[in-house]
């Protein structure tokens, strides 16, 4: 992580000139712990055009919000940023003098529309911001910031947002902190940033999420604000009030880019870089296999009502002689590889056990 960085906060959408004046006036005195640089809000959002998921919800007030927004610059001394879904969109931030874009997770999934929007980025002077696309498709990703900077070389950035995923958990978004990571290892030069309002779909979850990017040196991070949230128009679960946003600032560890004397070991750094890819690679595992034992669990349900037994070993028999196939083609033991299915099936025994018992 940068030692100054980047914070991006502010409403969801621009609602109402009252309401993103309200949200700008109680953020735009706001410092940042000494820790963390002392500094300030580096960009103000708000978005004007939603992309949403199915029609007939709030969609954005579009082109009318750009004058709000102006004024918030002109008034508050904070650089304002709109996420921006074509070339009209570009042309028309442009002309209304912000500073920033970001490019959201649907449009980053389609190369013709970033190809679109790169070209109108030009020989502008924005800064832009491409969110990561909807499904974890890294060179999709890194394919968006290549576009970009092939028309607009510099102050262009990413930010993690998380990924859609079948699997319904307690966040919105599936971080898979894996692939960010990979970005940062591909394209080190990009700031990264997160964005644990969409990451977490509900701000009771936000802290945490948002020290996890702290700890795996992200460069930034960009939070949903409302001034009142409870009223937003849009995704008010996920949305701070400013107060919340403050303290939350203040109560995160920030850690520092350049390491202390006594840790300059190059060796010392590799370890601690490749130690955090491994943290993330396990919480993955732990993940995974939650999501198993609730199929075990499932199936365990359907053996109950169909007077099935719990062990059927030519299924045993199926999975061993798989995996074990499986760890071969990837370099691994085979016999380390049985262990842990040994363990898997183990436990998948006593929940069936235990469900059969209820």
């Amino acid at each position: 992580m940068m030692n100054h960085p980047i914070i991006i906060a502010g409403p969801c959408s621009a609602e109402t000139q009252d309401q993103v004046r309200s949200a700008a006036a109680q953020l735009k005195d706001f410092r940042l712990p000494s820790a963390a640089g002392g500094g300030g809000i580096s960009f103000f959002r708000s978005g004007i055009w939603k992309p949403r998921t199915r029609p007939g919800t709030f969609e954005g007030v579009g082109e009318a919000g750009l004058p709000w927004l102006s004024g918030i610059q002109q008034e508050f001394g904070l650089s304002a940023c709109t996420e921006v879904a074509s070339a009209r969109h570009v042309e028309q931030v442009v002309k209304a003098g912000l500073q920033a874009v970001w490019i959201g997770t649907r449009t980053t999934a389609n190369p013709f529309l970033v190809e679109e929007i790169a070209e109108a980025l030009g020989g502008t002077s924005l800064h832009v911001f491409v969110k990561n696309p909807i499904n974890p498709d890294l060179g999709l990703w890194i394919g968006a910031v290549q576009r970009v900077l092939r028309h607009h070389p510099g102050q262009v950035y990413a930010i993690h947002r998380g990924f859609s995923d079948y699997h319904i958990g307690q966040l919105r978004n599936a971080p898979l902190w894996r692939v960010p990571i990979e970005f940062k290892v591909q394209m080190p030069d990009i700031p990264l940033l997160c964005d644990p309002s969409h990451l977490s779909g509900d701000t009771v979850f936000i802290p945490e999420l948002a020290q996890r990017a702290l700890d795996l040196n992200f460069d930034g991070l960009m939070l949903e604000v409302h001034p009142r949230p409870k009223e937003a128009l849009c995704d008010a679960r996920q949305q701070l009030d400013p107060d919340a946003f403050k303290d939350l600032m203040h109560a995160l560890s920030w850690r520092r880019s350049t390491p202390s004397a006594d840790s300059l070991s190059e060796e010392k750094i590799l370890i601690d870089a490749i130690r955090t890819r491994i943290d993330v690679l396990d919480d993955d595992l732990v993940d995974i296999l939650a999501q198993r034992m609730s199929l075990v669990d499932q199936i365990g349900q359907v053996k109950k009502r169909g007077g099935i037994g719990i062990i059927q070993i030519e299924r045993w028999n199926v999975v061993s002689s798989r995996t074990r196939r499986l760890a071969s083609e990837k370099g691994l033991d085979d016999t380390f590889i049985e262990e842990v299915y040994r363990a898997i099936h183990q436990q998948s025994i006593k929940r069936q056990e235990k469900i059969i018992r209820e």
